[in-house]
């Protein structure tokens, strides 16, 4: 293998490959990254048995190869480079040889028929949906997943397809979030996306791969078409010459519709980054053990009383003059859970439901358009019973 290509493209792709490798010592060979020359391009490729990444590269190819390296030892390498001069990569022997200016290293490899083989799919795209929007649905998403491999179901996002919406949703068993994603005929194969459907009604997809493909989708810093294929207990992403494959969790997912209250008592409607700030006051005062914060809503007086108390810190309260429309309530929640919630949200002002103070509590976004609760997004969190 003897090629060239820029420095910036170089460490991008292997800094995204080298999030997949294994940190385990079971499977040692998990540890590297693939290097593969091939005609007009440049591959790199790591895996940890549970997803598989393969960064396609612009490249000079001057002789085709593969070699495996410690994905360690070349991230270290790479990442000190300085400067913008092209990297001549080289295989000698079970060695690669890499110049960078005036910058050389020889770094020990092992034989490429070693590296695991990666899953490839036999389909093509029933999905086309943009990167930012992705990245925008799994961000809100996440926070609600179960860490706790007890429910493996519960530590993945749900994704419901259905005719005309795609739903994902995701749930700890104390909160739960989920967002609806009207699709259009450009973003679907109508074809491939029928015979999807007649075989599959919903999936679910691991947190871990999530989490990573919004990072890449983060590095990669533009906008691009995301063609997305399941098959085989398997889901693909392929994009910006970027194909990322992982497993699907086998399981059921629990129903969730009916702990979504379809109207609620009392409307708060109010400031976003106000609220924010008097739950980050709160938490200072707030029990280490029970992390509780009481909401005292005012629906004559028009304002919110937030009350914080703990043996070794003392005691807080906040007034917030919010809109209140409906009855007069007083809820309890958990902190942390209530303001991973509001983090989620992405509008000046938000809304909150509230039933009563056993029933599930519903965030949304505030159109600030039509100034109504937008309907693409919801937060559930769980009020704690006194």
């Amino acid at each position: 293998m003897k090629l060239i290509c820029t420095q910036e493209k170089f460490k991008k792709a292997l800094f995204n490959s080298e999030k997949i490798t294994s940190k385990q010592n079971t499977l040692p060979v998990l540890s590297n990254v693939l290097l593969e020359a091939n005609k007009n391009f440049f591959k790199i490729s790591a895996t940890n048995l549970e997803i598989g990444i393969e960064i396609k590269i612009g490249a000079k190819i001057e002789r085709e190869g593969k070699i495996i390296i410690p994905a360690r030892f070349l991230g270290n390498f790479s990442s000190n480079l300085s400067g913008n001069e092209n990297m001549e990569i080289e295989t000698v022997g079970q060695n690669l040889k890499i110049k960078n200016g005036r910058t050389k290293a020889i770094i020990k490899g092992f034989s490429a028929e070693e590296f695991p083989l990666i899953p490839q799919k036999n389909t093509e795209a029933f999905l086309k949906l943009n990167t930012e929007v992705l990245r925008n649905i799994f961000a809100k998403i996440i926070a609600s997943v179960a860490h706790n491999e007890a429910r493996q179901e519960l530590t993945g996002v749900n994704v419901i397809f259905a005719e005309k919406e795609i739903l994902f949703a995701a749930t700890d068993g104390f909160r739960l979030a989920e967002y609806v994603l009207k699709i259009t005929e450009n973003e679907i194969n109508e074809e491939n996306y029928k015979a999807f459907l007649e075989k599959n009604k919903s999936v679910i997809i691991p947190a871990g791969t999530i989490v990573e493909l919004n990072k890449i989708i983060s590095n990669f810093l533009e906008n691009s078409a995301v063609d997305i294929i399941i098959e085989e207990g398997q889901i693909f992403f392929e994009f910006a010459g970027i194909k990322m494959v992982s497993r699907l969790i086998n399981g059921k997912y629990p129903e969730y519709k009916h702990i979504m209250p379809k109207s609620y008592k009392t409307t708060i409607i109010g400031d976003k980054k106000v609220l924010q700030s008097a739950l980050k006051m709160a938490s200072v005062f707030a029990d280490s053990k029970a992390n509780e914060v009481v909401f005292k809503i005012d629906a004559q007086e028009k304002k919110i009383l937030i009350d914080t108390k703990s043996v070794e810190a003392g005691e807080n309260s906040t007034e917030l003059n919010f809109e209140v429309q409906g009855e007069t309530q007083e809820v309890v929640f958990n902190l942390k859970y209530l303001l991973d919630g509001i983090n989620t949200l992405a509008t000046d002002n938000i809304v909150l439901f509230v039933n009563s103070e056993t029933s599930p509590v519903a965030l949304k976004e505030l159109d600030e358009k039509t100034g109504q609760p937008a309907e693409n997004f919801t937060y559930i969190v769980m009020p704690i019973k006194n």
